[in-house]
């Protein structure tokens, strides 16, 4: 049998419906070559081993090169484990996630989750990740003032040169970004493409991150409005908070807050007016020190109508939302005993075993946003699997947010941050999908640059390793369904880590110990671009850190969360970056349709993307050779009748879009590819 043609995936080509519910009758399809084998069978994997029957599937069409068998399967309440059995002339093989075997493995089979579905929207959506502080200062009058208050030992600063590069401590540094400065450029996003907006945490907090919040309710006026100021700042960082006056009054006076909430209002309306969508940051597994419930910096303690913090009083009504080590009464005010997330007293961890109260105000938080009058459109979770003292709570706390967003907003998106297997929240009744670090990131990075993800070793073993890239891929890829994989966040750079387009010069290193400038030195532009072919033609949502378009670098944190440089961008990347988003948004294959590696050497390669009559064909040269490149598209149901467009070709020198055409002759194509490049081909039928 010809092993080459056998093929299936989850996607709606081979599953369909493709987001069935329990009790449906779903109709499984499995390709293989024209008259080429004797049965196909489904084999139904329990998930306690194989049994010894096996379910003929019929062939059903016949087209071009391949055949279609296909079976209807009811399916029951739980999740349903499926691979193939194909046998020829006494040969036997099995098919999964992993292909064509002799010997099949359980974790490669393929699985459908009755009732689990994530919202069409987000199926490979292009989306904009903004760093708020950093991107665009709109309104100053709302701009963080030095010596505001203290943080971390020192008082915070505002940063009068937008061009100045991130300092070590960071935190405390404020170059005034803010909602009002997203809203004027929402038509460049959209110019750009952009289809979602995933904003970092946008709630009151004294950082420039904003992980460490201080009131859940509201928007930091600091982001938003400052109707009502005044106040005193504090001269040094010996003076305490509770003589931040200035900051007392612009963080707890309800008219700043209740305007901050109607600019967020405002501002998604403008989003959805542009067709494009919203995304949160959540973080419900610590908050800040600086938070109303503890109120370790005396913040609330002089505001009027708040309740007591639970670091004040014991007797404080969210004395039971911490975790104290010494709850003897004696031990307030004042009491210091709390649990901190990775020990950080300025990031308490929540405590929700033994708080109810707890639990039930932040599943109203959660769909508080995603719900009229704000509208959000879903949530990014921090250091979600954190949350909890336990395994067993963790998964039964974000059962309960899934049900409390989606009860809200069925078409709301949820989105974790995680490293490592997310299988086990991936069942259908937790999360959607992740910021995929695994099944994306780190292979692109090692393939692409041969760098650590934060810049901190390179291997020049993994730099252009096909073969690690494509099994690294299929192994992480393995863990998800299809309905997560299509909207799982693909990234090149984020604010935990350091910029690609630096990574592309090999330095091993951070900021502190090289300096800012080794970050912009020797970068190669054209990995970058080729960089940006895989991310924009790969399964997933794309998605772009801000500044990444306009060429901007920088080490791990903070030196990756400089500021947006208008008037100094890389007009060139952004066109590129523009040319990539339309070749992606126009073309519904590269959202929806099944992937398919179709070549893998050194520093090579090559795969289709294909669903109906649509295939797009992508290669890559990470390599510093020219050299011939002979694919066999027939894989990817390309029809020998055909010819290739070229949609795109980025090389060393720059890139061009001009339409070129290429002859499929005996199910192949042939071509010539310059050192560091990619190139894009859609068919064109006679």
């Amino acid at each position: 049998m010809n092993r080459e043609a056998l093929f299936c995936d989850g996607t709606e080509a081979y599953v369909s419906p493709p987001e069935p519910e329990s009790g449906e009758i779903v109709q499984l399809w499995f390709r293989t070559a024209k008259d080429d084998v004797d049965k196909v069978y489904l084999q139904h994997n329990l998930g306690k081993g194989i049994g010894d029957e096996m379910f003929p599937m019929k062939k059903i069409i016949s087209k071009g090169n391949f055949d279609y068998y296909t079976i209807g399967w009811r399916l029951g309440e739980e999740a349903f484990y499926y691979r193939f059995v194909v046998q020829d002339k006494g040969e036997t093989c099995y098919y999964n996630k992993w292909g064509a075997r002799d010997v099949p493995s359980e974790f490669y089979d393929f699985k459908i989750v009755p009732g689990f579905s994530t919202p069409d929207w987000a199926k490979g959506a292009v989306m904009y990740q903004i760093y708020v502080d950093r991107f665009c200062n709109g309104d100053k009058t709302n701009d963080v003032e030095t010596g505001e208050y203290k943080y971390i030992g020192d008082i915070s600063r505002r940063v009068e040169d937008w061009s100045r590069y991130p300092q070590p401590m960071d935190v405390r540094d404020f170059y005034g970004g803010d909602l009002q400065g997203i809203i004027d450029k929402l038509d460049y996003l959209q110019g750009l493409g952009v289809e979602v907006i995933y904003c970092n945490p946008l709630f009151v907090s004294p950082s420039n991150h904003k992980y460490d919040t201080q009131d859940y309710d509201y928007v930091d006026p600091h982001y938003g409005k400052v109707i009502v100021d005044g106040g005193r700042v504090l001269e040094n960082g010996s003076q305490e908070n509770k003589d931040a006056e200035k900051y007392r009054i612009r963080t707890t006076d309800k008219r700043n807050l209740e305007a901050s909430n109607e600019l967020f209002i405002m501002f998604v309306e403008e989003v959805h007016k542009r067709g494009m969508r919203i995304i949160l940051d959540g973080v419900f597994n610590h908050c800040g020190s600086f938070n109303k419930w503890l109120d370790r910096e005396l913040v609330y303690e002089q505001a009027d109508g708040y309740e007591r913090g639970a670091y004040v009083s014991a007797d404080s009504p969210y004395r039971s939302y911490f975790l104290f080590h010494k709850d003897d009464p004696e031990e307030w005010p004042f009491n210091s005993s709390y649990d901190g997330w990775w020990g950080h007293d300025t990031l308490p961890k929540l405590n929700y075993e033994d708080s109810p109260e707890l639990e039930e105000y932040i599943l109203s938080v959660a769909k508080k946003w995603v719900s009229p009058p704000f509208n959000a459109d879903g949530w990014r979770l921090d250091v979600a699997a954190d949350l909890g003292r336990s395994n067993e709570y963790n998964h039964g706390f974000w059962k309960k947010f899934r049900n409390a967003v989606k009860s809200a907003n069925p078409k709301a998106l949820i989105l974790a941050e995680h490293y490592g297997d997310p299988g086990e929240w991936l069942q259908g009744n937790e999360w959607d999908s992740v910021m995929n670090y695994d099944a994306f990131m780190e292979p692109v990075t090692w393939f692409m640059t041969g760098m650590e993800k934060h810049s901190d070793d390179y291997r020049e073993d993994l730099l252009g390793n096909a073969d690690y890239f494509v099994e690294s891929m299929t192994y992480h890829m393995a863990n998800m369904t299809t309905p997560s994989l299509q909207v799982a966040m693909n990234q090149l750079s984020n604010h935990d880590h350091s910029r690609f387009l630096t990574r592309t010069n090999h330095v091993v290193g951070r900021v502190g110990k090289l300096g800012p400038e080794a970050a912009n030195r020797g970068v190669n532009h054209a990995v970058m671009r080729s960089a940006i072919v895989l991310q924009m033609t790969w399964i997933g949502a794309p998605t772009l850190y801000y500044g990444d378009e306009a060429g901007v670098c920088g080490f791990t944190d903070p030196d990756n969360r400089r500021t947006y440089p208008w008037g100094h961008e890389d007009k060139e990347m952004i066109n590129f970056y523009r040319d990539m988003i339309r070749i992606r948004r126009n073309n519904v294959v590269l959202k929806k349709g099944s992937l398919l590696m179709l070549k893998q050497a050194p520093g090579l390669i090559a795969f289709g993307r294909f669903w109906d009559d649509s295939q797009i064909i992508v290669a890559i040269n990470n390599s510093g050779c020219l050299r011939e490149v002979t694919l066999p598209v027939w894989r990817a149901e390309v029809s020998d009748k055909s010819s290739m467009a070229r949609l795109m070709y980025t090389y060393e020198e720059g890139y061009v879009g001009e339409f070129e055409e290429y002859m499929v002759h005996d199910g192949k194509i042939s071509f010539m590819m310059g050192k560091y490049s990619a190139i894009v081909l859609k068919n064109k039928k006679w």
